[in-house]
């Protein structure tokens, strides 16, 4: 429900995903790199414009020391993570108190604040309120989505499908072209050695 505070009146929560086991990384991505990724996800959605920057963790279990956080970064525990990622959207609707969400995988390290401030932007403008960065005509992170569309993605998303299951159809999503910035590429698997 929107807030009737006018200050939030553009505010955005930004979250970072990081409660899967990172199963076919090795061990959860909340820990890759000794929490490199982790702080640089958090970064660039502080400073990208996120009011609010909440770590969303699972499998790393439900003590924050457990992950190399920022002393001063709030975290939810998602004790359900394990049912998928729609109980890490739906965790983090719920906590949100602010117009705008911003979600933003752990393992996209190269995604910086530029990224983020060029999508929010986007979202704020737009009459629907739903931004999300592309790069190479693919669709990635980070996602913004106002309020009014929260409780439709709650209601839609299962299982390993979060925001997307609602997001995938809608005609009215900006898609905003980040390749100058950067390559927007997942890693689903640690780097391997050279020989």
């Amino acid at each position: 429900m929107p807030s009737a505070d006018p200050a939030a009146h553009s505010s955005c929560t930004g979250f970072v995903l990081a409660a899967g086991a990172g199963t076919r990384y090795g061990k959860p991505k909340a820990l890759a790199e000794n929490g490199t990724w982790l702080r640089s996800a958090i970064t660039a959605l502080r400073d990208g414009g996120c009011d609010r920057v909440i770590v969303l963790l699972g499998a790393t279990g439900p003590d924050p020391t457990a992950v190399a956080l920022p002393a001063d970064t709030e975290w939810l525990w998602v004790a359900d993570w394990a049912t998928g990622l729609s109980a890490t959207v739906r965790a983090a609707l719920h906590a949100a108190n602010s117009r705008y969400v911003a979600f933003l995988p752990v393992d996209i390290p190269d995604i910086g604040p530029d990224v983020v401030a060029r999508v929010l932007a986007a979202a704020r403008s737009s009459q629907s309120g739903l931004a999300r960065a592309v790069f190479s005509d693919t669709p990635g992170h980070p996602v913004v989505i106002e309020n009014k569309h929260w409780e439709a993605i709650s209601e839609l998303c299962a299982g390993d499908m979060g925001a997307s299951s609602y997001l995938s159809g809608r005609q009215d999503m900006v898609c905003v072209t980040c390749d100058d910035l950067a390559a927007g590429n997942d890693r689903d698997f640690p780097e391997v050695g050279a020989r």
